[in-house]
């Protein structure tokens, strides 16, 4: 793991190989040319550019200026076309037909179905540990086939008319038949391989040919600072151009003009997760009780710095299918108090699990632990181990801190709430809820499936194991000229896209 004076270390040498200090001029227009240097944290020997392994924030910035996915997130974090120019099921919704685009790898050869079957192929075997495996398991990869160079036809395993979603799915990204070496790695993405030092430095360079226009920038170097004081102190000091993942207290620290704030509203939720097969939350009562306890705002401005907007105990809050018309929930300190005796909890004492392996959710739990004073109840905040906690936290204890990235609502539904989830934290398990579930993802009407959604939401607000309590924004810091940077939310199609970015 490089150290805070390696890096700084590195990066003098690049000032000195001419890394010229921001202008004070914010870029009003596109203008080509010039590298753009981004710091983000790392994980020193361990980091790869293997887009299927990708598992860090900047593996996956980094394989998307390398490769292109069959489909993205777009702002509303529906899937939107990529590689893939069309789509299109049949009337089973078992089989869907991929249209691909007319584009290149960097090494000149066509992007054939061949290439997206082999890709496929990679991602799911069972010998490996893709982060994309689960969302693509509906894949019936054997009975798929390339109908011809260009087309792609998915036999899935029963009907699904999300399955966009799906080729959107974390790490899918297209690669060369063939392909396991990735030393020198070719994809079709804006960007080609020039260089590349673990734990230091990749170097990579414009696409001139890319299917949808060239990159503004001439160059594009990642670097790693693992601190944040490091990237905001490389981005003061002019040796970066793009400092990702800033903590709010350093936003309201630097409002001078020298570095421009770029805030990705909804990027991140955080939430406390209930278990509802074991006491005491198998009780509704008590639950209902600990969702009106919350002190929404005043954890979003002690815990977010303000930087993020109150959450109503539902995921995906300006998602496509959120549930926008349930009303806010609020706090109610009175009926708190009566529905914690109407459960019989009186004097009970939950202890809630947290853990730094989420940035916030230590802090969380305390001011929630704070609010709940008062009540009848007791919070006594438990910090575990970091690096065992996601895990420990779905077997075990009955309250935990919570938070997750963006993803589409069905994503989240599919992974966490269903019976047999693999990720279901909160033990939600209702028969009547998965057979919703079936029924929106074969529903091919938009308006009748978005009806579905809202229903299974109104069943989660009632009566589900997560108090969600806010959406945390996402937070970069770049030099003022610096122009492109998009405010989608983390994870999507646009974040950390540096082919839209350039220098003025």
């Amino acid at each position: 793991m490089p150290t805070r004076r390696h890096f700084l270390g590195l990066l003098s040498l690049a000032a000195l190989s001419g890394c010229a200090a921001p202008t004070a001029q914010q870029a009003a227009a596109p203008k080509n040319g010039g590298r753009l240097r981004a710091a983000f944290a790392g994980g020193g020997a361990k980091e790869v550019l293997d887009p299927h392994l990708a598992n860090l924030f900047v593996e996956a910035a980094r394989s998307k200026a390398l490769f292109d996915k069959l489909a993205d997130l777009g702002a509303d974090v529906s899937a939107q076309p990529r590689l893939a120019e069309k789509w299109e099921p049949d009337a089973t919704l078992t089989k869907w037909r991929i249209t691909l685009r007319d584009t290149k790898f960097h090494n000149g050869q066509p992007v054939r179905a061949e290439d997206v079957l082999a890709s496929y192929a990679r991602i799911l075997d069972p010998n490996r540990a893709f982060r994309a495996k689960s969302s693509l398991s509906l894949i019936d990869l054997a009975a798929s086939r390339a109908v011809d160079a260009r087309t792609v036809e998915f036999a899935l395993k029963r009907p699904f008319i999300e399955f966009p979603n799906a080729l959107a799915a974390f790490g899918a990204y297209i690669v060369p038949a063939g392909a396991e070496d990735f030393a020198h790695p070719v994809g079709s993405g804006p960007f080609s391989f020039v260089s590349f030092e673990p734990g230091k430095s990749v170097l990579l360079k414009k696409n001139p040919d890319y299917w949808e226009g060239a990159p503004h920038l001439d160059e594009l170097e990642f670097v790693i600072a693992n601190e944040e004081s490091a990237r905001a102190n490389a981005l003061l000091g002019g040796q970066v151009q793009y400092a990702h993942d800033l903590t709010p207290t350093t936003a309201r620290s630097h409002t001078d003009g020298r570095i421009a704030i770029h805030r990705s509203p909804n990027s991140a939720v955080q939430a406390f997760a209930m278990k509802l097969d074991r006491p005491p939350f198998d009780n509704r009562d008590l639950r209902e009780a600990m969702f009106l306890l919350a002190d929404r705002q005043q954890l979003v401005e002690s815990v977010l710095a303000g930087s993020g907007q109150v959450a109503n105990d539902l995921f995906g809050k300006g998602y496509q299918y959120y549930a926008d018309d349930i009303p806010q929930r609020t706090r109610d300190l009175d009926k708190a108090k009566f529905l914690i005796r109407k459960a019989g909890a009186e004097g009970l004492t939950v202890k809630l699990d947290t853990s730094t392996a989420a940035a916030g959710m230590v802090e969380a739990a305390t001011v929630f632990a704070d609010q709940v004073k008062g009540s009848g109840l007791t919070i006594e905040v438990v910090t575990g181990n970091k690096d065992s906690y996601w895990s420990d936290t779905l077997k075990n204890g009955s309250l935990s801190s919570f938070r997750s990235g963006a993803m589409p609502i069905e994503t989240h539904i599919a992974q966490r709430l269903l019976t047999d989830s693999g990720t279901n934290v909160t033990k939600w398990a209702r028969p009547e809820f998965d057979e919703l579930y079936r029924k929106a993802v074969s529903t091919v009407d938009p308006a009748e499936r978005a009806g579905v959604y809202r229903e299974m939401q109104r069943s989660l607000h009632a009566e589900g194991g997560y108090l969600m309590w806010g959406f945390a924004d996402w937070i970069v810091g770049a030099a003022p000229n610096v122009g492109g940077i998009s405010t989608a939310p983390a994870n999507t199609l646009d974040w950390a896209r540096f082919d839209k970015v350039w220098l003025g």
